[in-house]
């Protein structure tokens, strides 16, 4: 795939508006994939079901919230991180849990990054810019996640249908 592009698995709606405006407003990365649950995320990183088509290569990064229907983030984390054709893609967990128990079983499977969704718009917004210009941008990916070209300016989004 000659382009990077962000996998963004997120099921509400508000959080998911708001990542998409951060990372349209700072063009991080070509395109940004969109599935709504746990499982929907795995078929397109497996390429399977209606993702069977879609180009080779994995994302730049994966965004994942991890209490989602279907199957939850925490699932979907230890089945990247225990799949030698996934393992290297970062994660970053966007989530509301606070609780200790959560965020050290993320560490403990693998996840690269574990962000507290903050409630106020302009502190998220900060956050996910700052997240995605490190992991979009300056952060240079293994070779089988993301070509080593520059991004190109602009986003395309593509969501799923809900």
């Amino acid at each position: 795939m000659n382009f990077r592009h962000i996998l963004v698995a997120e099921d509400d709606p508000r959080d998911l508006e708001l990542t998409l405006a951060a990372l349209e407003e700072y063009n991080l990365a070509n395109k940004v994939f969109i599935v709504h649950d746990g499982e929907e995320a795995l078929d397109y990183l497996y390429r399977r079901g209606k993702y069977s088509t879609r180009a080779e290569g994995n994302p730049v990064a994966v965004l994942l919230d991890l209490k989602m229907p279907k199957v939850t983030g925490m699932e979907v984390l230890k089945l990247i991180k225990a799949d030698e054709n996934l393992k290297m893609i970062p994660i970053v967990v966007l989530s509301s849990s606070r609780e200790e128990p959560d965020l050290i079983e993320c560490y403990n499977h693998g996840v690269n990054a574990y962000v507290v969704k903050p409630v106020d718009f302009t502190e998220f917004m900060k956050a996910v810019k700052m997240l995605g210009v490190f992991w979009a941008a300056v952060n240079e990916p293994p070779p089988q996640t993301g070509s080593r070209a520059a991004l190109n300016p602009g986003s395309e989004v593509v969501s799923s249908a809900k």
